[in-house]
Parts: structure tokens; C-alpha cells; sequence
């Protein structure tokens, strides 16, 4: 991170001291400082009586200063509760008044900025996790989506945005980050430029992108960036705020009115000039020895090198997970650690040596597609939440544990504890969204199911309604399920092709 940014934020973190005592004081309501702390990527959890913190780490990479950061705070402030976010975040939990704003000044002196982290600002910029190692990609992203991230801090002083704006880079293999449908996307191409989408999204109203740009030059990217930042400050909603996200704007100017408006904004930025870059694109030149096969292996483009998988389930991995993975990673050439947007870690530049000892480092992780499952903190932490999502993604894999599914079977499932969307539901083979249902003994917790959402190039699609089931009931319908996919003979995918009613019918049984 550009040291600029840490000296141009610096002075802020009086006013976030400040205000954070007068909220633990009783002097803030929790939406007042929500309002501000968001900014410093903070929020106090559900009861008020803690916050977490939110790091901002472009595209998911945790460099080995970073690292070490991690390390150390976690020991010094005796962190017992991390958490990996869909927006390749490292989050904190469980802070006291005292802890937040001095981990926040410590990441301040470390480089690593939280301003922006939440509130109305561009937040962490997003990048496919395997950018520069994968053996399909177009190109290597990663350094335009670290132009990206320098640039937009820039602007968190200098505009006001409507609302939060998420930029994402993909590598044009899997869309992981969501880039055809996130409020700005750019997704790479075989000859060396982007396709760019804006002003998509999840949550309510949900929206696929609109495509203002293809063949965008990498070195223009910041003058796409620009444009889409007048724009939405330009159009956006400011004064209703369940309206005011970018994906609104296909509301008020219409698909063809926002291709119209962003040329106009890129036509006048270009005039302008001044934003051109040339980003630092490095070639590993790490060499390799040996081979080794495993399922969370995957064989890098650069010769002899991999890069290996890790899942926590829900995202959780335990705090001294971080201190055994330094210690056995510290002299490695090359390694880096990237988060996932599924909640997961790759490490990356690895020799198969390397990667079998992070293989065992890492068994305690997800073995299956099924225990890869996305949940966001939900009901019991965040504010806003309705649903319990890490409790219900417990219960969940305790039963299905039970069954001994092959892999396969059951699809990766996302939760969310509200209609915000965090763990992606309303993309996933199978989704679930919290709420309450009216039943004979009132109101009980249930979540809004889902199917047959994806977000793969060709085939975005957001899921339909399948069922509405009480919470407790989820976890048999997800073994009843299994059990009837398992006597086909066939994965859910399959299954679900196959015989669709049979899926209803089987969820109409537990709704």
C-alpha cells in the first residue's frame, strides 16, 4: 500500500478513537455509529457490546508482512474469533472498545488501511484467486486490480458516494468474483483486454450487469473506473437508501441510457487525461522439482509449482492456524497466501514439496464440495442479521456427516442471514436466505430456499424459489436429498437436470 494513503488516513483515527468511546459510553444509538464506524471498516456486533474489524487486503493477497501482522495482532490482543469474508477480507471479531481502535492504528503503522473497509466507499478491491497461476487464465490481473485499489483510496476523501462500490478483476476462467454482475467488473480477454460491466448486483432487487466497454485497454482501466464514479455520484439516490445502490441506475436510465451516460463520462475523462498507467507485471520465476496429485492441488502454468486449496468451514479458521502456517511457510520463496471469495485460502508458488507439507497443514479443513459451503457471521453477530448462518451451516454438516455422501452428492449450499446477500445466495445450485415463519407457536427462524442460481461466464443466473422451511428442518431435507440423489446413482447436478420435480417434491416435504 502506497505510503501516502496511510499518512493521508492517519489523522483520521482521532475521530474514530473518538467516537467509538462515546458509543461504548451509551452517547451513539447503534445506526449513528454504524454510520461513521463503517468507514473504518468497523462495526459493532449484534448487542453492542463488541466490534469487529475488517482488513483491507486487495484481491485477497496477504502478503508476509501482512502475514506476520496477523500474527502478531492475534497474539498481542488475544483475537479469538477470525473470520474469512466473500470480499477476500480478513475480519477480526470480538474486539473491546480498547482492542478496535488500537489494532486499527496498528494496521495503520503496518500498511494495511481499513479506511473504507465498510460504509459508503469503494471497498477492497476483488480479483480472481488464482491470478497468475492459473493454467486457463487470459491474463494476470492482479496488478491492475492493486492500480485499482491505490487509486479508489484516493477518492474516499474527495467523493461522496450513494452507496458502497465494489470493483472486481477476474482472470476470465471462473468468475468467482461475480464481475458480470457486481457494481463494476472487469473480465479479462485471450487478446489482452477487459470486458467491462457496471452497475450489477445481489441482495434485493437483484441485477446482472450492464456491458458499457469490451476491448478496454488495461493501461484506460482507471478512466473506466472515473466514469463509473461520475456516474453514480451523478445518478445515484441519495436520499432513499434502500434504492441507492449502483444497480438502481438500470432503473432511472435504463440499460441503454447507462451505456449512453458511461461513454459520454470515458469520452470527457479521456480528454482529461492523466490516468493512464503502466502496472508492474512480474513473472514468477520460482522453479519447481518433483510432481504431486491430490484434490486440493492444482497444477500452476509455471513448471513444477502449485497452488493448494484450504476451506475452513464457514470461513472460521482457528486464530493460531495463522501462526503454524508462517512458521512453516517463512522461507519459502515466493509464497503467498490469497483469500478466497468462497471463504477459503490458496497458498500459491509452491513446490510439490511445499504443497504436500501444506496439505497436512491444512487437513482439518473442507473434504468436500459440500463442506465447502459459504455462510455469512449472521444473526448472532451482525446487526442487521436475521438468520443464525453459522449455526445453521454447523447443524447442517453434522448431519450430512453423518450419511458419508460421496462428493458430489450435495452442492455447495450458500447462506445468507438476510436478504443482503453476503454468502451469495441467489447464485447458488442451492441457497438460503433468513427469515421468520408464521407457524401454530408464532413466529419461528426459517430460511428461503433457493435452486439452480450460477455464476459461471455464459450461465449467470439467479436462483428461483424452491421452499420456505423452519430452520431445525433443514438439515434432514438436505440428508433426504443426498439419500435420494446417492440410490440414482448421481451428483446433484445430475440429479437435479434429471429429475426437477423430485427436487420440489422432496423440498415441499420440509416446508
Amino acid at each position: 500500500m502506497a505510503k501516502n494513503h496511510v499518512e493521508e488516513f492517519r489523522g483520521d483515527l482521532e475521530a474514530f478513537r473518538e467516537m467509538t468511546e462515546k458509543f461504548y459510553a451509551g452517547e451513539l444509538t447503534v445506526p449513528q455509529y454504524k454510520a461513521f464506524s463503517g468507514g473504518f471498516g468497523s462495526y459493532a456486533q449484534r448487542g453492542g457490546e463488541r466490534s469487529m474489524l475488517r482488513l483491507r487486503l486487495t484481491g485477497g493477497e496477504i502478503r508476509p508482512e501482512e502475514l506476520q501482522f496477523i500474527v502478531d495482532s492475534i497474539a498481542a490482543y488475544r483475537i479469538d474469533r477470525v473470520h474469512l469474508t466473500t470480499c477476500q477480507s480478513v475480519q477480526f471479531h470480538d474486539l473491546t472498545k480498547e482492542t478496535v481502535c488500537d489494532l486499527a492504528e496498528d494496521a495503520f503503522d503496518h500498511g494495511i488501511i481499513t479506511r473504507g473497509g465498510g460504509g459508503d466507499y469503494p471497498r477492497n478491491v476483488m480479483c480472481s484467486p488464482l491470478s497468475g497461476v492459473e493454467k486457463e487464465e487470459c491474463f494476470d490481473v492482479l496488478p491492475y486490480a492493486r492500480e485499482a485499489a491505490d487509486y479508489v483510496l484516493g477518492l474516499i476523501h474527495t467523493v461522496k458516494l450513494p452507496r458502497k462500490l465494489k470493483i472486481c478483476f477476474e482472470n476470465g476462467v471462473k468468475n468467482d468474483t461475480h464481475a458480470t454482475f457486481r457494481d463494476m467488473g472487469f473480465v479479462a480477454q485471450k487478446d489482452g483486454t477487459f470486458l467491462v460491466y457496471v452497475a450489477g448486483g445481489l441482495g434485493s432487487n437483484p441485477r446482472m450487469g450492464i456491458k458499457v466497454a469490451e476491448k478496454a485497454a488495461p493501461s484506460e482501466i482507471l478512466y473506466y473506473i472515473k466514469s463509473m464514479v461520475d456516474m453514480f455520484t451523478e445518478y445515484g439516490e441519495y436520499e432513499r437508501r434502500a434504492a441507492s445502490r449502483s444497480r438502481y441506475l438500470q432503473n432511472t436510465l435504463g440499460p441503454e441510457g447507462i451505456c449512453r451516460v458511461f461513454a459520454e463520462k470515458l469520452a470527457a475523462n479521456r480528454a482529461a487525461g492523466g490516468l493512464t498507467i503502466a502496472a508492474d507485471v512480474r513473472e514468477v520465476t520460482k522453479k519447481g522439482h518433483g510432481t504431486i496429485r491430490a484434490p486440493r492441488v492444482t497444477q500452476q502454468k509455471q513448471d513444477g509449482l502449485y497452488a493448494v486449496s484450504y476451506h475452513p468451514c464457514g470461513g472460521n479458521p482457528a486464530p493460531e492456524f495463522f501462526g503454524r502456517l508462517q512458521a512453516a511457510i517463512r522461507d519459502w520463496a515466493a509464497v503467498r497466501v490469497r483469500i478466497a471469495p468462497d471463504q477459503g485460502m490458496y497458498l500459491v508458488n509452491l513446490t510439490a514439496e511445499e504443497a504436500q507439507r501444506v496439505l497436512e497443514l491444512t487437513n482439518d479443513g473442507a473434504a468436500t464440495l459440500f463442506e465447502r459451503s459459504v455462510a455469512c457471521v449472521g444473526a448472532n453477530t451482525c446487526q442487521v442479521g436475521i438468520g443464525r448462518s453459522q449455526e445453521l451451516l454447523a447443524a447442517c454438516l453434522e448431519r450430512v456427516r453423518k450419511e458419508g455422501f460421496a462428493d458430489g452428492v450435495l452442492p455447495r449450499i450458500h447462506i445468507s442471514g438476510c436478504p443482503s446477500s453476503c454468502s451469495a445466495h441467489q447464485i447458488g445450485a442451492l441457497g438460503l436466505r433468513g427469515g421468520k415463519k408464521p407457524t401454530p407457536e408464532g413466529p419461528k427462524d426459517s430460511f428461503a430456499v433457493y435452486e439452480n442460481g450460477s455464476p459461471a461466464f455464459g450461465q449467470e443466473r439467479f436462483g428461483e424459489d424452491l421452499a420456505n422451511m423452519l430452520e431445525e428442518n433443514i438439515p434432514e431435507f438436505l440428508v433426504t436429498l443426498g439419500r435420494e440423489i446417492t440410490k440414482e446413482g448421481m451428483t446433484y447436478p445430475q440429479f437435479r437436470q434429471a429429475y426437477p420435480d423430485r427436487l420440489r417434491e422432496i423440498a415441499g416435504q420440509f416446508a
